[in-house]
């Protein structure tokens, strides 16, 4: 049974936001459109802006030299928040980000950790909503434990991921991200990202946020969106994000620990990836639908944590 709108006032909400490509500004725009067609929600804008920008496309060197900071969530300097956005107090916060290196994006986590950031998501209720190649889970974790230190509440989210198989997705998002351009590779491959189908289905989910907001009652938005499709957990890559962050944290603490060697150990760090996605998770993968029926119990536990906002 859904939420019945109760009408209490014009309700302010908060969109934040970090984009490259351009894709999250549209997914931001799908999910906020039917509380700007409300005609009862005050909505306002903000996007992240780093003091120095990240480039689009990507130099090889630089894609890959931002991986330590990234997984270590180290804070960059931000453009301030303007004062009319940062003197307000909102009745809800949606927070757009995307993940790199199975972290939150620089520009994402370093917006959590600003004072700017902690002070407007402050005793606020927050719904998070990730736009991923897809391998968003562990990610999610650390911006719930972000927005726990800030003082807000989580009442939702919804990752929406390419729905490409994962060795094809990371030939056509890699391809993206150095060329700038986004189009089949080779002619045959989908297009990378989160499909068109997908961007503009992510309204539905807005329709959601928006009963919740009038009713002042977030119980029903996490299952609604889960069972709208909005949360959808696949056990091998939640195995795959688990095991990637523990071998990332060695590899994060070796090249930080090591400034001199910096160059070196990035261009190892970038060979133990292409081995790692090509050679050692199709092995992981046969691997796991063997001992399928042994993790049943956990699967089911794992489903039941990672959809829901806890």
């Amino acid at each position: 049974m859904g939420l019945i709108p109760i009408f209490t006032g014009m309700k302010k909400v908060l969109v934040v936001y970090y984009t490259q490509t351009g894709q999250l500004r549209e997914i931001a725009q799908s999910v906020v459109r039917p509380l700007l067609q409300s005609g009862n929600v005050e909505v306002t804008f903000h996007e992240i802006l780093p003091v120095t920008p990240f480039p689009f496309p990507w130099p090889r060197d630089a894609f890959f030299g931002v991986f330590p900071e990234t997984f270590l969530q180290t804070p960059v300097p931000l453009h301030p928040i303007p004062p009319k956005v940062l003197g307000q107090r909102y009745d809800l916060v949606l927070f757009f980000y995307q993940t790199w290196y199975l972290s939150p994006s620089i520009p994402a986590n370093s917006f959590l950790q600003s004072a700017e950031g902690r002070c407007i998501l402050k005793e606020t209720r927050v719904v998070t909503i990730n736009g991923s190649r897809n391998m968003w889970i562990i990610a999610q974790e650390k911006v719930k434990t972000m927005l726990k230190d800030a003082g807000a509440r989580l009442v939702g989210n919804i990752a929406l991921v390419d729905q490409a198989g994962n060795l094809i997705s990371v030939i056509t998002i890699v391809g993206w991200m150095f060329s700038g351009i986004k189009k089949k590779h080779w002619g045959v491959l989908p297009l990378p990202g989160v499909s068109q189908k997908d961007v503009e289905g992510a309204s539905g989910f807005g329709a959601m946020i928006l009963a919740a907001l009038m009713a002042g009652n977030y119980d029903l938005l996490q299952p609604q969106i889960v069972e709208g499709g909005g949360v959808r957990i696949k056990p091998f890559l939640v195995l795959t994000d688990r095991t990637g962050n523990k071998l990332f944290a060695k590899w994060a603490r070796l090249i930080v620990g090591h400034p001199n060697s910096r160059p070196m150990l990035l261009k190892l760090f970038n060979i133990y990836l292409f081995l790692a996605i090509w050679l050692i998770s199709p092995i992981v993968y046969i691997l796991h639908v063997i001992t399928l029926p042994l993790k049943i119990k956990q699967i089911s536990r794992d489903r039941n944590y990672f959809q829901g906002v806890a």
